[in-house]
């Protein structure tokens, strides 16, 4: 997992399989998103594998307290099967706002 920090961008990448034993690794990462307090946090997930209810419930989680601070959370892909079929299959793709580019700084259409 690797964080950076842009202008109005906290980015969030992600690799490989993801499972319950990442879970404290991302709680450390939505408590530094949340320090930052940046306008949009982007998840990439474009090379994850694997993913299980633990990466579902963090997202979710990471929605509810993105929307209470009046911030934007994005998905980045393009997703791979494995969390694609986990929105999907869990019906919470709705949820979530999934692009194929990080947003870019200047607020313009990343397409």
């Amino acid at each position: 997992m690797r964080i950076d920090r842009g202008e109005q961008t906290f980015v969030l990448t992600v690799r490989g399989e993801v499972d319950y034993d990442d879970a404290g690794e991302f709680e450390r990462a939505w408590e530094a998103a949340d320090r930052a307090a940046m306008p949009v946090t982007a998840v990439d997930l474009a090379e994850v594998t694997f993913a299980d209810s633990m990466l579902l419930n963090a997202l979710i989680r990471a929605r509810h307290r993105h929307q209470a601070d009046g911030r934007t959370l994005v998905l980045v892909g393009p997703l791979q099967t494995a969390v694609s079929r986990l929105l999907e299959i869990s019906g919470t793709r709705e949820l979530f706002t999934v692009t194929d580019a990080r947003p870019r700084e200047d607020g313009a259409d990343p397409s």
